[in-house]
């Protein structure tokens, strides 16, 4: 079965999200790297946007854990070291 393509509006509104998704994940990265939180709080942070993500859009885990998780996890790791 052939699936329907998307309408222009759909196309549109999936944009809208992803921007939202970007500037959020920027947005935390800055947070992150400039101000004085605890690893855990960083932590926490990290799974606050992931969750954000999946509110915007549902069963995508792992295309979190392929794009944003990494960023993260890097940040994370050059700020605080290896745990």
């Amino acid at each position: 079965m052939e699936k329907e393509k998307p309408t222009a509006e759909e196309i549109a509104e999936e944009n809208r999200r992803l921007r939202r998704l970007r500037f959020m994940v920027d947005f935390t990265l800055s947070l992150i790297y400039q101000s004085e939180m605890t690893r855990e709080e960083a932590l926490q942070h990290m799974t606050k946007v992931k969750d954000y993500a999946l509110t915007l859009f549902p069963g995508k885990d792992l295309a979190f854990e392929l794009i944003y998780a990494p960023r993260f996890k890097r940040a994370i790791r050059e700020i605080y070291g290896f745990h």
